[in-house]
């Protein structure tokens, strides 16, 4: 009876099974996914220049040749296209740089103005996106920056004025219900809280409506790009004839 000798594992099992066990235990999960994003070598560098200089360029152009709403949909997504790609240090960054070119080009005001809060509303709808949040607490948290920013914008108009634009906003709401009630045979005068709830609730309706706006147009253009964002909800999805990603 003779003994064969145990043959040893070859070293290229070895290195493929330890390699395999390896893969196997990571989970991915939006941490790890933006982990493995963190700004890598120039490439990424690069791009965060690129997509500043760029989200400089929108507003500089809609400062000297406004289109409404057009391009003013598109301000934020520079940014939050840098935290889908290379995570959040590279998204600040390029929120600041922007920032900072707008403060040369255009003075102070306006490279604070895009800081807050189309700046930092990229960075908080890239970290919704990286995340994989649904659509509602996206826009829900988006529109409520976005009202802060508005009322922040208020300020530092009324700042540079020397005038109270609430005051002047207040007004104009003031006139509309007052147009309104005459519509409607009604007369009385409107309390000054009304009136205010009235504005309040009319910013917060358009910020939600506004960043719905964002979310759609990021929703067509980072599918092209190659980092699409969580598929919309498929009664919205009915809305704007798009097939779920």
């Amino acid at each position: 009876m003779t003994i064969e000798p145990a043959q040893e594992p070859l070293d290229e099992d070895w290195d493929s099974w330890v390699d395999a066990d390896a893969n196997a235990a990571t989970p991915v999960t939006p941490m790890a996914i933006a982990a493995r994003t963190e700004p890598k070598g120039p490439l990424a560098l690069v791009e965060t220049a690129f997509m500043a200089s760029a989200a400089a360029l929108l507003w500089l152009v809609n400062f000297f040749f406004p289109l409404g709403p057009v391009l003013r949909v598109l301000f934020p997504l520079p940014i939050a296209l840098l935290y889908r790609r290379w995570g959040p240090r590279s998204a600040w960054l390029g929120a600041i740089v922007a920032s900072l070119l707008l403060f040369v080009l255009l003075g102070p005001t306006r490279g604070i103005l895009f800081f807050l809060p189309p700046g930092c509303l990229g960075v908080l709808l890239g970290c919704c996106w990286q995340r994989r949040l649904s659509w509602g607490w996206s826009i829900l948290l988006g529109g409520g920056l976005e009202t802060i920013g508005f009322f922040f914008r208020l300020w530092v108009l009324s700042v540079l004025l020397g005038e109270d634009i609430w005051t002047y906003l207040t007004a104009q709401v003031t006139g509309f219900l007052e147009w309104l009630m005459g519509l409607m045979g009604w007369l009385g005068q409107i309390p000054l809280s009304t009136v205010q709830a009235v504005a309040l609730v009319t910013i917060a309706l358009s910020s939600l409506l506004y960043v719905l706006v964002v979310h759609g147009v990021a929703w067509v253009l980072f599918r092209r790009l190659g980092t699409p964002i969580p598929a919309p909800p498929e009664w919205l999805q009915t809305v704007l004839d798009l097939d779920a990603a």
